[in-house]
């Protein structure tokens, strides 16, 4: 499977980080690389509520897979989001659909987060796995 395939190859990455708040830093430091959201898709409609700090997550459909970009206020939960995105975008939306995976979770990147947090992720996790069960028309 894609996403399993692609836990391990991160499970592998993260293996040099024996810290959990290295983890976080290394997540936040490759979120820095990525341009934020433009305002035209900072809106409402790409809002995720359920979160205590601002997220947008913008989702697409290409044919057969999802597509996935994200941003978020707070520098933590943006590097969070945008780590979600990069690990469900191109991946087949029947898969992203029938999968409970939470890659933050399996890589030990949740476990010091607040509970608010954690709920803003499930949002985030929810959302992008709606996108992958509404059909293309």
């Amino acid at each position: 499977m894609f996403l399993s395939e692609r836990l391990q190859r991160l499970r592998d990455d993260f293996a040099m980080f024996d810290d959990p708040h290295e983890r976080l830093t290394a997540v936040i430091d490759r979120a820095r690389k990525i341009p934020p959201l433009p305002p035209a898709d900072r809106t409402d409609t790409h809002r995720v509520h359920g979160c205590v700090s601002v997220v947008w997550l913008v989702r697409e459909r290409r044919g057969p897979d999802c597509h996935f970009r994200g941003d978020a206020e707070s520098p933590l939960v943006r590097g969070l989001v945008v780590f979600l995105c990069d690990f469900f975008t191109g991946a087949p939306a029947a898969e992203i659909a029938s999968t409970d995976l939470d890659p933050l979770a399996e890589l030990g990147l949740t476990k010091h987060l607040s509970p608010t947090r954690q709920n803003g992720l499930a949002a985030v996790r929810a959302a992008i796995r709606a996108c992958a069960q509404t059909p293309t028309v």
